[in-house]
This record gives structure tokens, C-alpha cells and sequence, in this order.
């Protein structure tokens, strides 16, 4: 397997390049635009065929580069049903497989922090690894008050679905804003601050009480990102 995790500064953005190093087929999750050229660059030298660009979820902060990617390279996008995205390639599903190569991505529909998120599971010799989105974050979890976000069905993600991965499944998540890059399942179920709550309400009451700003390109990065980042071809 060929892996890259990238990081875009404005938004504090994880992307990640995962490839099958038989066929040479890779998928992108989480892009961002402006960062498509590097993510050219990248398949150009690592000798890379896009096959899929993904998206977890509706992004708030940042403008996806899956429409450009899909311009440059006629890859297939993905994002979950419950987007409403007329300009994607293919919807999503909870359990739909997505093969790349001989690579296996398992999309889990993951909701809360909006009703479109999802997770990526990825099983590889033995290791299992996920792209949580912003429905799991290293220590944190993904604010609930905005897109159809609900702290309820968020904990049910979590409690009910990630956290009953295998304790050494490696957590990548789509953003981090203190420097930490990847967590693990039972790192996260001992230390992450908001998954030691007592129940479903006292998670409600933590999550409905955050009191943050929306982001600052919410207004901007929403409606294109529903249009695949502003690229309205189809594939």
C-alpha cells in the first residue's frame, strides 16, 4: 500500500493519498482546491491513476478539489446520498465497497456533525485503519450545530460504530488544529475528552453548549461544495 497524509494550513485540513502498489490505482480523500495542483504533482511522480476522489462529508471550512480532480484526471467522485450533490459521480452508501486496486475502502455512514459524514474503514494485512472525517478528531469531536447536525445521532457514531472498531485501528481524521496527526481507537476511548460522558444526554448537553463561530467561508465553501467544488461537468 502507498500512503500520504497532507496537510493544507488555511483550514487545517488533512487530505490523504491511499494507492495500491500492484495496480497503481489511488483514491483521494478530502481535498482541498487549492491544494490540486500538489495532489497532480504527487500521482505524476509516484507514478499514481486517480481513480477516486472522496469527500466525508459537506465541507464547512474549505472548498473541495474533487471537481478539479475529476477535470484533470476523469476520476469517478464520491460523496454520501444524503449530500443531495447532484454533480457527483456516484452516491454513497453505508457499506458500499470501494475498490482501489486490490484496496478496500468501507464506507460507514457516520452522522452527527452532518448528515452526510461518513468514515472510510480500510483493512490492509492485518491492520485496520479509518478516515473519520470530522465525526472523530484527535481528542475532540466534530461540532453538531450547523448542516443537519445532531449531537445525538453523533454519539451513536461514535459509541455505537467507531469505537467498536478493533482498539489498535489507526484514526485518521479529516482535521487537527493542536498538531496531532493520527490517533488509535483505544487512545481516543481513554484520553479524548468528549467521549467520557456518562450518556447520550449528558453528550447532547456537552455538544449544545460549544457556543463556537461558524466558519468563515460557511456561506462560500457549502453551495460549491455541493456542486463539487464549483466544477458542475459530470462525469
Amino acid at each position: 500500500m502507498i500512503f500520504r497524509q497532507l496537510f493544507e494550513r488555511e483550514s487545517s485540513t488533512y487530505t490523504y493519498l491511499i494507492a495500491c502498489e500492484k495496480t497503481r490505482e489511488a483514491a483521494i480523500i478530502d481535498s482541498v482546491k487549492e491544494e490540486t495542483h500538489h495532489y497532480l504533482q504527487l500521482l505524476r511522480e509516484l507514478d499514481l491513476t486517480l481513480k477516486y476522489a472522496l469527500d466525508t462529508h459537506t465541507h464547512a471550512d474549505h472548498v473541495t478539489g474533487a471537481g478539479a480532480l475529476r477535470e484533470a484526471t476523469g476520476c469517478v467522485t464520491l460523496l454520501g446520498t444524503q449530500a443531495g450533490s447532484a454533480c457527483v459521480s456516484q452516491s454513497l452508501n453505508d457499506g458500499d465497497e470501494i475498490m482501489i486496486g486490490e484496496l478496500r475502502l468501507v464506507a460507514l455512514y457516520t452522522p452527527g456533525h452532518t448528515d452526510d459524514s461518513y468514515s472510510f474503514l480500510l483493512q490492509h494485512q492485518g491492520q485496520s485503519y479509518v478516515f473519520t472525517g470530522d465525526t472523530l478528531l484527535i481528542r475532540g469531536t466534530g461540532r453538531t450545530d450547523f448542516q443537519n447536525g445532531n449531537a445525538r445521532d453523533q454519539y451513536q457514531s461514535l459509541f455505537h460504530r467507531l469505537l467498536n472498531l478493533p482498539e489498535d485501528t489507526w484514526v485518521y481524521p479529516a482535521h487537527d488544529y493542536k498538531g496531532w496527526t493520527v490517533s488509535r481507537i483505544g487512545e481516543e476511548k481513554a484520553h479524548n475528552p468528549r467521549l467520557q460522558v456518562k450518556d447520550v444526554a449528558a453528550y447532547e448537553a456537552l455538544m449544545n453548549n460549544l457556543k463556537l463561530p461558524n466558519p468563515k467561508l460557511m456561506d462560500i465553501a457549502v453551495p460549491l461544495n455541493r456542486a463539487c467544488g464549483g466544477d458542475t461537468s459530470q462525469a
